[in-house]
């Protein structure tokens, strides 16, 4: 079921909780900028992406292939002048001297065309099937980059609230510190961590800027365009089950699709080289024309009419040759079907097991070790502001906390992902049942 995820709760105390409040946020660089949604991100990067259009051109120029492959050979016009005298060139002094037109054309052996143009059609499916192939690719390569940049905003607002909250403890370690209730030591450790959230965060900003470039690519936007991604999203966590998703793929991947389409193919070829041991005919007619003799004696005009074969007498040595050919070419597309078949299933299996562990992963995150550790801090708050509690214990349970609120915005970040995986694999969306 889809849910709303917020920023992670950390309820230290009731002071603590005033961190939630937005005024507490630094202002951030993208406010002016709008909103960018995954779904909007998918419909940019599907209509703008130039690699589509290399791949779609690929394919309607293979769709093209498919009538002409069908189509007879181009007719043969023929204009010729039959024995004309070389010593005068006259067209009238001998009786066999004529002007000859004539018409002929090839007609391959019936069976041919219609396989050239199977071959071809299956081709062009093939070459289709890898567009919507390139889709789901391009389609799972943004969502992977906009979740990275939902985790890096996720991290530098948890980032956020632990400095201002180790801030409030460097204001009370010092408090206790002036009236001697307190040491020095304590002021010390906070500034430090305090440090080091400083160090991380620009490390995180950083790896934010470079996932920024990287989604403005796919999106063809430019390269400095600041993407703003929602703080709440819809999320699916569905139940997925492998062996459904491997059966699923078997019907709907695009990609078992194009290494169906071009098995088809290489099979189509195979019936096509044995044709070519059959000969094609030529048919073909011509009109010989002739001039009046030149004491004006009409002599009549000639037609012709022949037809021919070719011989395939070289068959041993050229067709028996492709027909092998074809053949280990067939048992490529045979093997490499094959091949990905298991690759495809053993990968969804893999991939269905690694989402499994990051949703039970998340789940152990939300309602039990982050609850626990909230609880753990506001004990410990309670007994430092009565003397009972080390200072170090409470300034590394609140960076425990930390860790734990980064992983578990790691582990949401991780199942998107994963679906979004998946959903290249079986060819559609996974969890949309």
């Amino acid at each position: 079921m889809p849910s709303r995820h917020h920023l992670p709760r950390c309820a230290l105390s009731a002071s603590v909780a005033l961190l939630y409040c937005l005024a507490l946020y630094p202002v951030s660089p993208l406010a002016d900028e709008p909103w960018l949604t995954l779904q909007q991100s998918v419909e940019q990067a599907l209509a703008g992406n130039p690699s589509i259009a290399e791949i779609k051109s690929r394919a309607d120029s293979l769709a093209a292939i498919t009538s002409q492959e069908g189509a007879l050979p181009d007719p043969t016009l023929s204009f010729g002048m039959l024995n004309v005298p070389t010593r005068s060139f006259n067209l009238q002094k001998e009786d066999m001297t004529m002007v000859e037109v004539g018409l002929s054309q090839t007609i391959p052996f019936p069976g041919k065309l219609a396989l050239k143009e199977k071959a071809a059609e299956h081709a062009a499916l093939a070459a289709a099937s890898s567009v919507e192939q390139v889709r789901l690719r391009l389609a799972r390569d943004v969502k992977k980059a906009w979740w990275r940049l939902f985790y890096y905003d996720r991290a530098l607002d948890i980032i956020d609230e632990t400095g201002n909250y180790l801030q409030q403890l460097v204001d009370a370690a010092q408090a206790k510190y002036k009236t001697g209730q307190g040491a020095q030591q304590d002021v010390l450790l906070a500034q430090l961590e305090l440090s080091k959230l400083k160090d991380e965060k620009l490390e995180l900003t950083g790896m934010r800027h470079q996932e920024n470039i990287q989604l403005n690519v796919l999106l063809n936007r430019n390269l400095d365009a600041q993407a703003r991604i929602p703080r709440q999203v819809e999320t699916k966590l569905p139940e997925l089950a492998g062996a459904a998703l491997q059966e699923k793929a078997t019907r709907s991947s695009p990609l078992f699709a194009q290494h169906q389409n071009m098995l088809d193919a290489a099979r189509t070829r195979v019936e096509l080289a044995n044709k070519d041991f059959f000969p094609d005919l030529t048919v073909g007619s011509s009109y010989a024309f002739r001039q009046n003799s030149p004491d004006g004696l009409t002599r009549s005009d000639f037609l012709s009419v022949n037809l021919s074969i070719n011989l395939p007498i070289y068959a041993q040595q050229k067709q028996a040759k492709a027909v092998d050919q074809r053949r280990s070419e067939l048992l490529q597309e045979q093997y490499s079907l094959q091949d990905e078949h298991n690759k495809m299933h053993g990968e969804i299996a893999a991939k269905t097991a690694e989402y499994r562990h990051s949703r039970d992963r998340l789940a152990l995150f939300e309602h039990e070790i982050i609850p626990q550790a909230e609880q753990t801090i506001r004990s410990l708050t309670a007994g430092y502001q009565l003397g009972k509690t080390d200072f170090s214990d409470l300034l590394r349970a609140q960076m425990t906390l930390f860790q734990y609120q980064s992983q578990y915005w790691q582990a949401l970040t991780r199942t998107q992902q994963l679906l979004a995986e998946l959903s290249v694999m079986v060819g559609e969306e996974v969890g949309d049942d």
